[in-house]
């Protein structure tokens, strides 16, 4: 991808010129109608109103000032993320704050990165301001209303015009296992990444998408593959006439949209294709459950090229039951792309490539709990799911301990070399240390020494393809072995069906391991309970078997109990702290 712009706000600004009244977002909002209001904007009204907010904000902030974002998701959100970039600050995309509750990660965030301004939008406002007061050794930041601003009035030529901050945003990071940190993403970095991310995707078609791509997406724009999927990509389109971008136009909605009828995301998929969408995990499960045939009613999934599946740890039994639902309504089956990525990599790192998903390998448990990844078909063995060959990223599996490269089908952690990793985080020297620009020992050759990422996942590289295995944070250690809570969580999730969390607790010589399973509560009478009874037994009968391991607490609790980031990953540590503190409501007193 050849693109002579170096700075978001300068692609933005030649879209304007070249695809002036080209539709580049649409939102579609379904609590002003059920069947969803749809409200749209050209790549010139956008770029309009962008330098609207950039005039507004250059009256109060200077160029690398931070310009935080807390607006429900919606147009608003763009303008406000664009236009923070246009005048040169450094833009925070954050949550908007929930009704009536105190949200102590946009708190700490806000503290982190002491913003000059606060851009939300009248709706929320009442929300936002709590947030506005100041920190320590800061000014209190000025609170905007983007949808108060006249969008229609004069511009002066030169706003918003440069220079420009290297760095485009802050990304904090959703905090499964530690206090949420700012990535410093560069412009550099979200052209890199868009560059590898179409390059591999559409490496069977040339490296370039059909001209005529859409983008549909319900993920939060706060949220890495919210912000990549749902805003860069359509901005970033790489064409095979010019050699360089286009734009493209995504169709947008919330992420409360979705869960209220996930049939929703389907249908967009649907009717505007050729698509292209991204999800995580329990998305394709929703979706699977909730979409019944009445939704997709003479409708044709045949034209979705395909569905990003990241985020959070892939089931390939998930992927299954998706593919089964939908192939009926002409979904191919390879569709769904397994994926691997993270914020400290601006986005992506890899995929399974066309038609070579979702390949499911299966390995010897003992083994690979010891370190080893051994294919086996053998009761018991654990079901993985197979990423392929890393292309447009360099990754290898070290050892964290000797910071040497594993040899194949050793277990260790991943590190990622490329353009799209970036800098470090925001004003942290020392987890930044630990984490970015990490030296390997005796590379192997043609590989580079410096510039490495830890991610701090552990993986493996067997047949040349690389396999996830989890969080090394997260790792169980129960009477001296190891034990993949991802697997456990696998396990049992095929039994309940719902969220699950697999943790550790000390008892003051080892580690017990202990299970919060969500599951549906329809009363108390004694059905119920029996049912909960059953669900116990083969709970703890389950993991038995496929793991050699003993439940020692099998927590049930209602859907919607087990904490989650903003990307739908279980929070360990939080549950850890909240059994550790009784904080658990269960429906299993007594069983």
């Amino acid at each position: 991808m050849r693109l002579k712009e170096h700075f978001v706000p300068s692609v933005l600004m030649n879209r304007a010129r070249r695809q002036p009244d080209d539709i580049a977002y649409t939102f579609i909002d379904y609590e002003v109608n059920p069947s969803g209001f749809a409200e749209s904007l050209t790549w010139s009204q956008l770029a309009q109103r962008a330098r609207i907010i950039a005039r507004e904000l250059l009256l109060c902030a200077s160029i690398g000032d931070r310009a935080a974002i807390l607006a429900p998701q919606g147009l608003d959100y763009i303008v406000a993320f664009y236009g923070a970039m246009q005048a040169g600050l450094i833009a925070v995309p954050l949550p908007a704050p929930q009704f009536g509750g105190y949200d102590e990660r946009v708190s700490g965030a806000l503290e982190d990165c002491s913003p000059a301004v606060l851009l939300t939008t009248s709706a929320v406002v009442a929300e936002v301001l709590p947030y506005a007061g100041g920190r320590t050794g800061a000014a209190a930041p000025r609170v905007i209303e983007i949808d108060a601003l006249d969008f229609d009035s004069p511009l002066m030529a030169d706003v918003g015009l440069g220079p420009y901050s290297s760095t485009a945003y802050l990304q904090y990071t959703s905090g499964s296992t530690r206090r949420p940190a700012g990535v410093v993403v560069t412009h550099q970095n979200v052209l890199a990444n868009l560059g590898q991310i179409f390059a591999d995707y559409f490496e069977h078609r040339a490296k370039v998408p059909p001209s005529d791509i859409t983008f549909v997406s319900w993920l939060p724009f706060f949220h890495d593959m919210g912000m990549v999927q749902g805003v860069f990509a359509p901005l970033l389109v790489p064409s095979a006439v010019s050699g360089e971008t286009v734009g493209r136009p995504a169709f947008l909605m919330s992420p409360v949209a979705f869960l209220q009828r996930p049939a929703r995301w389907m249908q967009l998929l649907a009717v505007n294709s050729p698509s292209w969408s991204a999800a995580p995990n329990f998305a394709f499960e929703l979706a699977a459950r909730r979409t019944s045939d009445e939704d997709m009613a003479g409708l044709d999934l045949g034209g979705v090229l395909g569905i990003i599946s990241g985020s959070e740890r892939i089931h390939a039994a998930t992927i299954q039951r998706f593919n089964d639902r939908f192939s009926r309504f002409g979904l191919p089956s390879d569709t769904v792309r397994p994926s691997y990525g993270l914020a400290e990599a601006t986005l992506y790192v890899t995929s399974a490539p066309k038609g070579h998903a979702p390949a499911r390998v299966r390995f010897d448990y003992e083994k690979l709990a010891a370190g080893y990844a051994v294919c086996s078909e053998g009761d018991g063995a654990t079901e993985l799911v197979n990423y392929g060959p890393p292309r447009a990223s360099t990754v290898r599996i070290v050892d964290p301990e000797t910071r040497a490269e594993c040899p194949a089908s050793k277990v260790g952690e991943i590190w990622v070399h490329g353009d799209n990793v970036a800098g470090g985080y925001w004003r942290n020297r020392e987890l930044s240390q630990r984490t970015f620009g990490v030296e390997l020992v005796n590379p192997s050759p043609g590989t580079p020494r410096s510039g490495w990422l830890r991610t701090g996942d552990l993986g493996v590289m067997s047949q040349g393809e690389l396999l996830i295995i989890g969080r090394i944070k997260d790792l169980l250690i129960v009477d001296g072995r190891n034990h993949y809570p991802d697997d456990i969580e696998a396990t049992i999730q095929e039994v309940t069906g719902r969220r699950v969390a697999a943790i550790a607790i000390p008892d003051g010589r080892t580690e017990r391991l202990v299970v919060i399973a969500e599951i549906k509560n329809r009363g108390e009478d004694e059905e119920t309970l029996r049912r909960l009874q059953t669900v116990k037994r083969e709970v703890i009968t389950t993991v038995s078997q496929s793991h050699s391991v003993r439940v020692a607490d099998l927590v049930l609790v209602a859907p919607g109990s087990i904490p989650i980031t903003t990307s739908g990953k279980v929070r360990r540590s939080a549950c850890a702290e909240r059994y550790r503190g009784d904080g658990f409501l269960r429906l299993d007193v007594g069983l």
